[in-house]
């Protein structure tokens, strides 16, 4: 599955043009493949097993540049992942490239760089990674602390074990067990919107009760989001879920910290919760944001993540001898209750200044999700500040036409379209 992230940048005011960018690519990018060696290779299927892996053969990162006749500020910034997609970025890869860069110029002096890759070799985590170190080497020519590719550091015990609720997170992905293409592609449309940093401190002192520790900003979002989610199913459910992908990096204690905090691969688990449209109606907000907090606990331990590893060596393999049957997260199916899963950017450490200024907006994409039928939400925080998810966050949305509405429509306006002016 393509992963991709997309930094837009307003024209440089270091007097440099897209000329210099170009040139600071070619000159550089091949000293970053000398820390992320695995990007410089190719993903081929093993003729026996079809699981797919990579080749170390050397072959080099794709590097794409082109330009596009419009201004940045001509983009339909409240659904930027279509707005994009329209003007082809990012351009379509192989899918046999690991590391496709692309860059594109704007008529306005803008640009836009696009990192890609597949996520059988990356999460969202390890993405940042990657364009974090981009900038580090840009800038001061090293790379401080090394990428961790030791697959050591997770490995399936002699006899796997694992209890069922690990392999009730999973379905195969296959047609039978999907809704049908025309429900899929009608019931969800996108959105982008800002939340200011004055309103997601507003949430967290509405979200943390007295007396516990106060709801993280991720805690008090997804709270304030389950019970719009709730008012919108109303009375056509009697249940709705919510899910988070959760990194496992700061969560796993049984590797030492400093090989999990660089490591480059898949450390991610779902966790997920449903609950009665009516208790999330009536429950106050720092009781909702509990549910999400328990939820995500009981998920992120070390021996979640070891049946999840154990599971995973027991299922890889197992398709028709042509190709490895792929497995999806049972919630985004869009059978059941309806659901609407989280993905948070916003924590980890994304610095897009290699040079020319800090990206006005990053926001990971990706292809279209097909034939699942679930609510999706994307978190990132506005690039240029604390690097812990300080500042003003970005929500890329896949939703309902009506929790579009709501959120649209909602008094406090914390949902903000986002606009070119939003960016400066």
């Amino acid at each position: 599955m393509p992963l991709s992230m997309v930094c837009a940048y307003r024209r440089p005011s270091t007097g440099g043009g897209f000329v210099d960018v170009v040139a600071a690519f070619e000159a550089k990018l091949p000293f970053l493949l000398d820390h992320f060696f695995p990007l410089a290779g190719r993903i081929v299927a093993n003729p026996r097993s079809g699981l797919p892996e990579v080749h170390c053969d050397n072959q080099g990162a794709e590097l794409v540049v082109g330009e596009v006749g419009l201004a940045l500020g001509s983009l339909d910034f409240g659904d930027l992942d279509a707005s994009l997609v329209r003007v082809g970025v990012p351009v379509q890869y192989a899918a046999d490239v690991a590391l496709s860069v692309q860059l594109v110029s704007f008529s306005c002096g803008g640009f836009v760089v696009s990192w890609s890759t597949n996520h059988g070799l990356a999460d969202g985590c390890a993405l940042c990674m990657i364009v974090d170190a981009w900038s580090e080497l840009a800038r001061s020519g090293t790379i401080v602390a090394a990428p961790n590719y030791d697959r050591s550091v997770f490995r399936p015990r002699a006899a796997p074990s694992h209890g069922p609720s690990v392999g009730d997170l999973f379905l195969p992905l296959v047609s039978e067990r999907l809704v049908n293409a025309l429900t899929a592609g009608g019931s969800l449309l996108g959105r982008t919107y800002y939340v200011e940093e004055r309103d997601l401190a507003m949430l967290r002192a509405q979200a943390s009760a007295d007396g516990e520790r106060g709801a993280s900003r991720v805690e008090a979002v997804s709270a304030y989001l389950w019970k719009v989610f709730a008012a919108t199913v109303g009375s056509s459910d009697e249940s709705c879920r919510m899910g988070w992908w959760v990194n496992g990096r700061r969560r796993v204690t049984t590797a030492p910290e400093e090989a999990m905090r660089n490591y480059v691969g898949n450390v991610t688990t779902f966790a997920v919760a449903e609950a009665s449209v009516d208790a999330i109606q009536r429950r106050p907000l720092p009781e909702i944001a509990s549910m999400v907090r328990k939820s995500i606990r009981s998920t992120a331990t070390d021996e979640h993540f070891q049946e999840l590893v154990d599971w995973v060596e027991e299922h890889k393999g197992k398709g028709n001898g042509k190709a490895a049957v792929k497995f999806v997260e049972t919630a985004t199916v869009g059978l059941g209750s309806p659901a609407m899963g989280v993905t948070s950017f916003a924590s980890f450490s994304v610095d897009t200044d290699f040079g020319f200024g800090h990206a006005a907006v990053a926001m990971p994409t990706w292809v279209d999700c097909g034939r699942l039928c679930s609510g999706f939400v994307k978190i990132m925080a506005r690039p240029g500040g604390d690097g812990g998810g300080g500042g003003s966050w970005i929500f890329g949305m896949s939703v309902w036409p009506k929790l579009a509405a709501a959120l649209d429509s909602d008094e406090q306006r914390i949902f903000k379209p986002l606009t070119a002016e939003c960016l400066g």
